[in-house]
């Protein structure tokens, strides 16, 4: 009989969710132990775990001798950046493609809603106001015909064009390696943009500020790395077209808040909307909350109540390459840091 595979999940799934990783091979022996930290998983468990399914609860590299494979639970890695494990050769992976739908619906939410000046309408519904001017006043900047710019191409990005182009967008994206368009990582069957034929032009990092002057929309969607941290300040902001609007699903630090606030203020932006912040929660003295037609909400664009499920989606194809020595989807680079 064939040596099982010891596989661990520090994530609370039902049961429903547990079988289905079951069911992958006989030779899977699933253990369940929800666990914040790597120091709440006993230790005779962690000692024989060859697969981690796991949030953050990661361990130093002498306490799982027989890891082999870590899947995280997010898409991004940053907030266990410089963790011994990332430099150790276990192979690790993301969660990226899972979360797609409904953030892409976030992104989809907020352009129409910031485009068809909601945040005004509502202003007005409480002030129980009916203006006269209400045909210039809510005058609407339609998605259709106008030019979508995605700060970042991965699985997010690449379903934030899918959703618009089908709309009548125009998509443009900047991608770390621009010569090579198609998606590598994992993408539901018909979701995305496997082939990268949705995009009318890809830009390399260093020409960010070009593709922004195009666009009426910009849609910041990258990994938070050492390189991308205060990526989107005043300088890059500068280069929006003017009266274009932001919208932000990525990780806290890449866009510069105090930016954002300034380029509202003065105009240059015509509205945002903002998922993520350097800090977490959002301080009520935060002057964001009192920013001009922004759009605030505490980081809820990848909430889905599909989330576990598409999670063991992604897992259980993983699981199967896994098992059978074939490349595994979504693995992380720790020299890019994702």
């Amino acid at each position: 009989m064939a040596t099982p595979v010891h596989v661990l999940i520090t994530e609370p799934f039902g049961k429903e969710l547990v079988h289905r990783v079951e069911q992958v091979s006989e030779r899977l022996a699933v253990h369940v132990h929800a666990a914040r930290t790597a120091e709440e998983i006993p230790g005779p468990i962690l000692a024989q775990v060859e697969v981690l399914y796991t949030l953050r609860a990661v361990p130093e590299p002498g306490n799982a001798p027989n890891l082999k494979w870590v899947q995280f639970h997010m898409a991004g890695v940053d907030r266990v950046a410089g963790h011994p494990l990332l430099q150790s050769g276990v192979e690790l992976t993301t969660l990226s493609g899972a979360a797609a739908p409904q953030v892409a619906e976030y992104v989809l939410m907020a352009m129409l809603a910031l485009g068809h000046r909601l945040p005004l309408i509502l202003e007005h519904q409480a002030r129980t106001e009916w203006p006269r001017d209400r045909w210039e006043r809510f005058s609407p900047f339609e998605l259709r015909g106008a030019t979508v710019g995605l700060v970042g191409y991965g699985s997010i990005g690449r379903e934030v064009a899918r959703v618009c182009q089908a709309l009548g967008a125009r998509i443009l994206a900047v991608k770390r390696d621009a010569m090579r368009p198609a998606d590598q990582g994992y993408a539901p069957e018909g979701l995305g943009d496997p082939s990268g034929d949705r995009v009318a032009r890809l830009y390399p990092p260093q020409a960010v500020k070009r593709m922004m002057a195009e666009c009426d929309y910009v849609v910041v969607c990258a990994p938070l790395t050492d390189e991308t941290r205060g990526w989107i300040g005043a300088e890059v902001l500068s280069a929006c077209k003017r009266g274009a609007f932001l919208i932000d699903v990525s990780r806290g630090g890449i866009v510069v808040s105090e930016a954002v606030i300034a380029a509202l203020r003065e105009g240059h932006l015509q509205g945002a909307a903002l998922d993520v912040f350097e800090t977490e929660p959002l301080d009520a003295e935060n002057p964001l909350w009192r920013a001009p037609n922004l759009v605030l909400s505490p980081h809820i664009a990848g909430n889905s109540p599909h989330y576990d499920a598409r999670a063991v989606d992604l897992f259980v194809e993983n699981l199967k390459r896994y098992l059978a020595g074939q490349p595994l989807l979504n693995r992380v680079d720790p020299q890019s840091g994702y």
